[in-house]
């Protein structure tokens, strides 16, 4: 008899909806298992990136550079360096200019096979519309090897996202229960609304597998509140695949 056939997404929206967000806030994931192949999406709709489009933005300046045949300047690596480890918000501004700020983004991401995703206007990099499902297609250009961006560049890439400062090892790291986590965490006080987006993307290993998740959010009344609806998420994913269960992402607020 052939095996049943596993609904992965509607297991991961079960485990998703468990978890409770509070007041406004709306969340998005997207989970690949490395080992199997197998993913899942939960959510629809746009998310401002925050912080999270800086790998899209050094992806992009990687691209540039490989199809120039070129290595980053020194200017250029110290930028990327303290983009992604620090979250440095101005250095991430140069390299924004320095790709052709959202259509250099855009162009990049066509080739990347991002096809929800826009860059946002003028110098608002922050700003930049995304959505679950191409931060998941993301990870997989950073950390697979299918992928536009070349083995060196993609060792680059993940050897920043490794060594995030430690105040900002939060996020999908929670879903991790082994070290070597690599991940980009992005946090933005919304002017308009006083509402938090919070985002994370990255890889992380559980249950001897190796997983890519990204959890996007919006509409959180405060930063903390946001971490704990975004940590609780990427554990409700992984534990689609582990086995572990929905019970274990349980929020206490």
């Amino acid at each position: 008899m052939a095996e049943p056939v596993v609904d992965f997404d509607e297991r991961l929206a079960t485990a998703v909806k468990a978890v409770r967000a509070t007041g406004e806030a709306k969340v998005s994931v997207a989970v690949l298992d490395v080992e199997s192949g197998d993913s899942a999406v939960y959510g629809e709709g746009a998310f401002d990136t925050a912080s999270i489009v800086k790998v899209d933005i050094l992806a992009a300046l990687l691209l540039q550079h490989q199809d120039r045949g070129t290595a980053l300047t020194a200017r250029e690596k110290a930028y990327a360096t303290t983009m992604i480890e620090n979250s440095d918000n101005a250095s991430a501004s140069a390299l924004w200019d320095t790709i052709g700020k959202a259509a250099g983004l855009d162009a990049a991401n066509k080739r990347l096979g991002l096809t929800g995703t826009e860059g946002g206007d003028g110098a608002l990099w922050g700003l930049t519309q995304t959505t679950a499902a191409d931060q998941l297609t993301l990870l997989q250009q950073v950390f697979g090897d299918d992928s536009e961006l070349s083995e060196a560049s993609r060792s680059y890439l993940q050897g920043l996202m490794g060594r995030i400062e430690a105040d900002q090892r939060w996020g999908v790291s929670a879903a991790a229960d082994g070290s070597g986590s690599a991940l980009k965490n992005g946090w933005l006080p919304r002017s308009t609304t006083g509402l938090w987006d919070i985002n994370s993307i990255g890889r992380v290993t559980a249950g001897g597998h190796t997983f890519l998740v990204a959890v996007l959010s919006n509409g959180n009344s405060t930063q903390a509140k946001g971490i704990s609806l975004v940590e609780a998420a990427a554990k409700a994913a992984v534990s689609v695949f582990t086995g572990a269960g929905a019970s274990a992402a349980a929020v206490s607020r």
